[in-house]
């Protein structure tokens, strides 16, 4: 490998608005991937019942069946990224995933659901490695955590939209039942919205068109590194990495193990029919959630400039500190209003290290491994999360307390048992972000063998 050190600042960033507009942009299309991966979480009823399901198998269509396919597949996208272009990377992803997409809506077996939730996983693990290195190279690293705090907006507005049109759909169905399409035939409700998603999706794709790929900024821009010698970088930061990335993966299992039995919770324990759940739900998702991850990005850019390097991993800190008595307070509760109540900062708390935990990720890894660090993040922050976090709970329902009412007592556990561990973990990783932070100025500098 070449000697790859460079003046931090040689080369001038995009126009702000070109900046921005690429934001605007990307943050879309994660709006478009959070519908598509989590407008399933509010029609567990109606799926369960068709496919003739429990919740554990449920489970792995919310989750695992996904993840782990969108975590396998994102490290080699991610090192493909860091060499080839990222727009032309994510354009084929949301074509593919929007395809997969299509395919869910058209499924009648559980098996036949199951392979094309694993090839939605396989399209969106295109988007993150790829938008993050695009948002790096097109902001300084002053104002680099807002920009990809207010790209990962998309998680909540996404997931947000999900359940208000999952709630749409479910009060459509009770008034107009099956609907027949041309070629198809008829189709329940649930399966008209993910044909619908699928199409939108596919006209969606030509915009990444418009995205320009900005020059490559940093330590070790423009070098390809041997995948030895990248093993390595991240070997020589494993703690670090284990720290930042199993510490966000259980806030992770907190965000997605909620998210996706919070609805059963309000409809099973509270007696809330799915629209109204749909609503509020996605309402508080949509706004809580986009409030926090803004904050958290705002947060640590002003804590960036005040010197503090790990300012990143402390939001992080901060946030699942904030949101681990929320947590544990919401299902308790006797009223669904109130449980209402309690999930708003804890909506907030959870969201805020999606936007800092990325682009903290940045600030430690040369140009050339960003994008491979970014998927070796998502892997483990989804494996865990997505993967783990839905059927946690979900066996705790059908096996620790064999209820389907007990979906409360299994939030309350789960979550917060997820937050101190990621506490712990976070608080016991800063020393490590900071040696790696003054280790990056080694990179390169080693001779080549």
């Amino acid at each position: 490998m070449k000697p790859a050190v460079e003046p931090p600042e040689q080369l001038p960033y995009p126009h702000a608005r070109l900046a921005w507009g690429t934001v605007a942009i990307l943050m879309v299309a994660y709006v478009f991937s959070f519908i598509d991966r989590q407008i399933l979480n509010l029609l567990v009823a109606p799926v369960r019942r068709d496919l003739d399901i429990t919740d554990t198998q449920m489970s792995y269509l919310l989750g695992l069946s996904f993840a782990l396919f969108y975590t396998v597949c994102g490290i080699p996208i991610g090192r493909l990224a860091d060499v080839k272009s990222r727009r032309g990377i994510i354009a084929v992803g949301i074509v593919f995933w929007s395809l997969m997409t299509t395919g869910c809506g058209m499924a009648r077996t559980y098996l036949s659901f199951l392979l094309f939730r694993i090839g939605v996983g396989v399209g969106e693990a295109t988007l993150s490695p790829s938008a993050y290195s695009l948002i790096a190279d097109s902001f300084p690293k002053e104002t680099r955590a807002t920009a990809i705090s207010v790209y990962s907006m998309g998680i909540y507005i996404g997931s947000g939209l999900a359940f208000l049109l999952g709630g749409l759909i479910i009060k459509f169905a009770s008034a107009h039942g099956d609907v027949v399409l041309p070629l198809i035939g008829a189709v329940r409700p649930w399966q008209l919205v993910f044909i619908g998603l699928g199409g939108v999706g596919l006209v969606f794709s030509l915009m990444i068109l418009a995205i320009r790929e900005p020059v490559r900024h940093g330590i070790g821009a423009g070098v390809e590194v041997p995948l030895k010698q990248a093993a390595a970088w991240l070997m020589s930061n494993r703690r670090t990495v284990l720290h930042h990335n199993i510490g966000l993966g259980m806030v992770s299992f907190a965000a997605y193990g909620g998210a996706a039995w919070i609805p059963s919770f309000f409809i099973r324990n509270h007696g809330w029919d799915a629209p109204t759940t749909g609503i509020v739900y996605g309402a508080i998702t949509a706004v809580f959630g986009s409030a926090g991850i803004v904050f958290g990005g705002r947060l640590a850019d002003r804590m960036l400039k005040a010197g503090k390097v790990d300012a990143g991993l402390r939001v992080c800190l901060y946030g699942a500190l904030f949101a681990m008595p929320c947590c544990a307070m919401f299902p308790l509760v006797d009223s669904g209003t109130m449980a209402a109540v309690w999930l708003m900062p804890a909506a907030f708390g959870l969201a805020m290290p999606f936007g800092v935990a990325p682009a903290a990720i940045q600030e430690i890894m040369p140009n050339a491994l960003r994008s491979q660090a970014s998927a070796v993040y998502l892997f483990l922050v989804n494996l865990i999360g997505l993967g783990l976090g839905p059927t946690a709970v979900a066996l705790c329902t059908d096996y620790l307390f064999g209820n389907d009412l007990a979906v409360r007592y299994s939030l309350a556990l789960a979550l917060p048992a997820a937050l101190v561990v990621a506490s712990v973990l976070l608080f016991t990783g800063l020393p490590h972000y900071r040696a790696s932070h003054e280790r990056l100025k080694t990179w390169g500098l080693a001779p080549s063998h």
